[in-house]
């Protein structure tokens, strides 16, 4: 196996999030089945269409107090839903700056404009970067794309804009899901469920 391309996937693999966090601060301020709404197995339509850039940040508010039957401000819906936001640690941060002396390296992502602009000013705030993108080759994020993993468009668009080979390239994701959509279009893949990017010894082997 020929390796010349990364893709990594970021929450729980390059940032550390819990969706617990949101929920318990969605119920202090009275939502009570957020659980409902999203998870990482499932989501409500307004969180598919936030994640492709259908709808904006604004219209999600709007949207998530007509659904969630609640009264809620924009500002407090933001501080929520960010809470599920945590750390980057810095030793993935020093692992893909040693990596990109070797490899072309790129995220794929299903995020939003919300999260987006969050942990990208935690990260400039902590690292001293200009932007988080600055780590890659190139970042692909769903809200800028239109397509979020596992619909293999999103894989797809990686490939064919950045001019990848699947069979050259790695893509490193903690659901399953996308790790077999990937799978599908030739991509060789590692599934990392525990959260350990830091410690995985192929990296270091490849």
């Amino acid at each position: 196996m020929i390796i010349k391309n990364i893709i990594f996937d970021l929450g729980n693999v390059i940032l550390n999030i819990d969706i617990n966090k949101s929920e318990i601060e969605f119920k202090k301020h009275g939502l009570e089945n957020f659980d409902q709404l999203y998870s990482l197995v499932s989501q409500t339509k307004i969180f598919d269409y936030l994640e492709t850039g259908k709808i904006s940040p604004q219209e999600f508010y709007s949207q998530l107090r007509q659904i969630s039957n609640t009264d809620l401000d924009d500002k407090i819906i933001e501080t929520c839903w960010n809470a599920l936001i945590l750390d980057f640690p810095p030793k993935r941060i020093e692992l893909l700056l040693s990596l990109k002396n070797k490899y072309r390296i790129f995220l794929l992502s299903n995020t939003n404009a919300i999260h987006y602009e969050y942990y990208n000013a935690n990260f400039v705030k902590e690292f001293g970067f200009a932007s988080f993108d600055e780590i890659f080759e190139r970042a692909y994020y769903s809200h800028t794309i239109g397509f979020r993993k596992p619909d293999l468009q999103a894989f797809e668009f990686v490939l064919n804009d950045s001019k990848l080979k699947a069979s050259e390239t790695l893509f490193i994701d903690d659901n399953k899901a996308n790790i077999e959509a990937a799978k599908q279009l030739g991509i060789n893949t590692i599934w990392l469920p525990d959260n350990n990017l830091e410690t995985l010894e192929i990296l270091q082997t490849l």
